[in-house]
């Protein structure tokens, strides 16, 4: 199993980290590396080849914004096999620009399936609205302060089971039955993290772009050589979370306030633009606007 990066940056950063280690070159706890390579004696003042970029040309790699702080923050602990020429143990994430990312966290789409236990507040709401998509029942709608937003649940998560009742071939009618008629006290979902969804762990450039151009939620235009592109961000795709902050029904001035706010290395959680425009379908645009948790999710 081949070594896993949040984004095309982190595993360039940690193939220039590791060609250093290969060649002995170390780099102090709390210090960049900013000399180059000493000369040998007896090597006719040849300099050792230079495989990569040292860290202190990495402030500048790939057009990225980068310091060197922060470069030495995301390296893994002295004695770690992850700066080591034999590298990290097979399926490891490594992230030596991303590092320990709180929105890379957030924006999570964990594999598997979980279960929740869900209430009414005092009006019997849940605060939840779903929708049938290929046989399968998904959250189409989680509004703000509710009960459906306490638990976590997001856009795009698809509910297995209500109750012990599995969803499967249920209209969107009879899973909205299925949910006023439920008790108050608790209501046990089991879900899975929105599988219509990828994330993609993008880094902005020196002027605060990862070049991506949005229009009205949906990538309409990626700029050429930039983060988004080099990662794989796709056109004819909304975007769904910033970091994991839900962002959708937001004018275009609101998502790109969140992005300017998001810090260095942004992840943007994105579905096809078949998929989404099927799942908001008949949903007023004016309810997912003033309703829709926009809240930044707890770790």
């Amino acid at each position: 199993m081949a070594t896993l990066y949040p984004s095309l940056e982190d595993m360039k950063g940690h193939q220039i980290l590791q060609a250093q280690a290969a060649a002995g070159v170390r780099t102090p706890a709390t210090t960049v590396v900013t000399e180059k390579p000493k000369l040998v004696s007896g090597t006719g003042n040849v300099a050792p080849p230079v495989l990569y970029p040292n860290l202190a040309e990495l402030e500048n790699y790939m057009g990225l914004a980068l310091s060197s702080e922060e470069i030495q923050k995301n390296l893994l602990p002295e004695g770690s096999t992850a700066l080591t020429p034999t590298g990290p143990s097979p399926g490891q994430l490594v992230a030596p620009l991303s590092g320990n990312n709180a929105g890379l966290r957030r924006a999570e789409i964990k594999p598997g399936v979980r279960e929740i236990h869900l209430c009414k507040d005092e009006r019997g709401k849940t605060g939840l609205q779903l929708k049938n998509v290929d046989q399968g029942i998904f959250v189409q709608l989680v509004k703000a302060n509710s009960p459906a937003a306490l638990v976590g649940l997001r856009f795009g998560d698809q509910i297995l089971q209500i109750n012990g009742k599995n969803c499967a071939g249920w209209s969107s009618d009879k899973a909205q039955r299925v949910l006023k008629k439920a008790s108050p006290e608790k209501i046990v979902m089991v879900v899975r993290d929105r599988p219509f969804q990828r994330t993609v762990t993008v880094h902005k450039d020196s002027n605060g772009h990862v070049g991506v151009v949005v229009k009205k939620g949906k990538i309409v235009s990626l700029a050429k050589d930039s983060s988004a592109a080099r990662n794989g961000l796709l056109t004819h795709h909304y975007i769904c979370e910033v970091n994991g902050q839900n962002v959708i029904g937001m004018k275009d001035k609101q998502l790109t306030e969140v992005l300017s706010g998001a810090g260095n290395v942004v992840t943007l959680t994105i579905i096809p633009t078949v998929i989404y425009e099927h799942m908001v379908k008949r949903l007023s645009s004016g309810l997912v606007k003033s309703a829709m948790d926009h809240s930044i999710p707890d770790l």
